[in-house]
């Protein structure tokens, strides 16, 4: 039996168990997917055991999407200019770290029928998954992407790799079309984002990478004064839907029953 995992920390909010073992039951695939929780110094152990086949792919969420690089044999393209893997494989006996959340965040906006071309966007967070953000809406025509984090250097780091980003203080407000939560802030109940969710008026898409919970605070809040609110369950769907078939060499189906899993 095959066996394939996703790692970070914390983990138990992840539901890609919960979807993984879904598509591998729907195609009568004999393998299992789980969630572990690690701390950075066991990443080294974890790769290996992918080089010996014990593990046949990982994902890789908060906070090691950056930190196992240097346990890979080689990265593809779309890990290379976005320095950052959540999806590992085997081929021809190299560990690859790849990444899909670039395509998973693309077809999730894709999915709403949102036009991101000449629009301005802020993304609250510098994390793993913002360096892939900001390659997809670059890919997509947008006119200009604002950068926040509640440690100024980890943003001004991203600038380094993306030089036409402007870097604003945690705290600050600036003009937007679409904003996005990029931060773990709403993975626990009470966690808030202070912000002043009226202060560029209504009708601006308001969306938040995490997916669960369904509704954090930022969007409940944003919802109130008119906005329209996303949370990031497309984006997390497609982006196993393509580390699915690297592994299983299967495309599974994104259907009604998929989508109702994860709500």
């Amino acid at each position: 039996m095959k066996k394939y995992l996703v790692i970070g920390n914390p983990i138990e909010h992840s539901l890609s168990p919960k979807l993984h073992n879904y598509w591998i039951k729907k195609n009568k695939i004999n393998a299992i997917y789980d969630k572990k929780l690690l701390n950075e110094s066991d990443l080294e152990d974890m790769l290996y055991q992918v080089k010996k086949g014990k593990i046949d792919g990982i994902n890789v969420t908060v906070p090691f999407k950056k930190s196992v690089i240097p346990f890979v044999d080689e990265l593809s393209l779309e890990a290379k200019e976005t320095q950052s893997i959540n999806t590992i494989y085997k081929k021809n006996e190299k560990i690859i770290g790849h990444n899909t959340d670039i395509a998973g965040f693309e077809l999730g906006l894709r999915h709403i029928k949102y036009d991101a071309r000449g629009k301005k966007i802020f993304i609250l967070g510098a994390g793993g998954v913002v360096s892939s953000i900001i390659f997809a809406l670059k890919k997509m025509g947008t006119s200009k992407i604002i950068l926040s984090n509640r440690t100024k250097e980890k943003a001004i780091n991203l600038k380094k790799i993306f030089v036409d980003i402007e870097v604003i203080n945690w705290g600050e407000m600036t003009d937007f079309h679409m904003i996005i939560n990029a931060t773990s802030l709403g993975l626990k109940k009470n966690d808030n984002i202070n912000l002043n969710y009226n202060q560029n008026g209504s009708k601006k898409l308001f969306y938040d990478v995490i997916y669960n919970p369904v509704e954090t605070n930022f969007l409940k809040n944003a919802k109130q004064f008119g906005n329209q609110t996303v949370n990031g369950k497309m984006m997390f769907i497609y982006q196993a839907h393509q580390a699915f078939t690297i592994w299983h060499k299967i495309m599974p189906n994104i259907d009604d029953e998929t989508i109702k899993l994860l709500d």
